[in-house]
């Protein structure tokens, strides 16, 4: 046998690479080994996968929620509010990507009910300000906008659902809420406390807002808290992204004297800290794809041990020494190229279905297994990122391609005669 003028990876180097990969234990072959190494970085890029696909997913969740509930940025300024809100306001949505502008009075209180209280932060927006809210107007649980803000004391106010529950209240029912700003009376100071009646329940998805708030008319707010003027103009966004470039202009139209904070800086924190979990857990999963892949380096050894003999024959016939290397590469290659593909597709179809995965866990040991309280979002998402799933592939058969390097050197290295000398 001759490789002159053979192609590299021709059809007879893969022919005995493949043979070798089906030979059985008395024939030399190291299938388990093999299998093994298959299993193990199958399930290492499919884990990869899934846990990236997941925080992705808490992510953008997470932001969609925070983002549609939360201003995208915000003008505070007790002066210009004041004096000029309308003038503001309009100057404000007539920049480029503002869709709305809206003022806010925003303050914590105690909230109370026959059965329990506890503490809120009580939102007053415009009763047009709110139905524009998709995210509250279209999540209602219970109740309706009809009698939201009627009045000024004693009208309808909404509270999240996890707030209701554990108020023990619905709609129609009443709660008092105690403002932190003291009244003074002939008895002397005493805590503001109103009473309200709940128009309506929401439930947004995310146990922080379903927990702690309540959203009240503007004139509510005004009285409860005694303001004279909104506590900050509120502005969205056509897209989110939009808001950090454009705090110069918004600075500009809302005058002298006004403070411009957007999302970014409200949860810098927060987000920072997500993005640096999504880092640190990619590097320690990207670990175990590599540690899994170095199985193929004693798979590899123990079958370029087993095959010395044939290693040797083929020498001697005339194969040289780089398609002895090109075999074994091709044997671990294999290994390797299989076990990332199966990683993938096992990882990318558990993310697919991993809401019925979920609820199959549950439902089988009887369990919750994605609490709210704990994750702040009712459901276990993810979101798929063709990038960093190529990423992995990529990393993963480099990882396979790089282990299978030395024991096909070795195997190519090998003397014939001295595999020969005993047999």
């Amino acid at each position: 046998m001759s490789d002159a003028q053979a192609a590299p990876f021709s059809a007879w180097e893969r022919e005995i690479a493949l043979r070798y990969l089906r030979a059985r234990r008395d024939e030399g072959g190291v299938a388990l080994i093999s299998a093994i190494s298959f299993i193990g970085i199958a399930l290492a890029v499919s884990v990869l996968i899934i846990v990236i696909s997941v925080m992705n997913g808490f992510r953008a969740d997470l932001s969609h929620i925070m983002l549609s509930f939360e201003p995208h940025a915000r003008v505070y300024g007790g002066e210009v509010l004041d004096r000029s809100l309308p003038q503001v306001q309009q100057r404000l949505r007539a920049i480029p990507g503002v869709a709305e502008a809206y003022p806010v009075i925003e303050s914590e209180a105690l909230i109370t009910s026959d059965r329990a209280a506890t503490g809120a932060l009580v939102r007053g927006l415009a009763p047009a300000d709110l139905r524009a809210n998709s995210l509250i107007a279209g999540n209602l649980v219970a109740g309706s906008l009809a009698d939201f803000g009627t009045g000024v004391d004693g009208g309808g106010v909404l509270i999240g659902s996890k707030m209701a529950q554990q108020l023990g209240v619905g709609p129609g029912d009443t709660l008092s809420l105690t403002g932190p700003a003291p009244e003074q009376t002939v008895l002397g100071t005493v805590p503001v406390q109103k009473a309200y009646r709940v128009a309506g329940v929401f439930e947004v998805g995310m146990s922080e807002f379903d927990t702690s708030v309540v959203i009240m008319s503007l004139a509510q707010a005004q009285q409860l808290f005694d303001r004279a003027a909104p506590d900050y103009i509120a502005l969205r966004f056509d897209n989110p992204d939009q808001a950090p470039a454009a705090r110069g202009a918004i600075a500009a139209a809302a005058g002298d004297g006004a403070v411009v904070k957007d999302w970014t800086e409200d949860n810098a924190d927060y987000f920072n800290a997500l993005r640096v979990e999504h880092n640190v857990m990619a590097l320690i999963l990207a670990l175990l794809v590599l540690i899994a892949s170095l199985n193929i380096i004693s798979a590899l050894v123990m079958l370029v041990k087993n095959k010395g003999r044939d290693i040797a024959i083929l020498r001697t016939i005339g194969a040289r020494q780089s398609s002895i290397l090109r075999i074994f590469f091709l044997c671990g290659a294999i290994v390797g190229a299989l076990g990332t593909l199966t990683g993938v597709l096992v990882g990318v179809v558990f993310c697919l279905n991993i809401v019925g995965i979920q609820r199959a866990v549950e439902w089988v040991f009887h369990t919750q297994v994605f609490s709210s309280k704990v994750y702040f979002l009712s459901h276990l998402p993810e979101k798929i990122d063709p990038a960093e799933v190529i990423w992995i592939t990529v990393f993963s058969l480099l990882c396979s391609f790089l282990a299978t390097l030395y024991p096909a050197w070795r195997a190519s290295r090998l003397d014939p005669v001295e595999a020969l000398r005993y047999e």
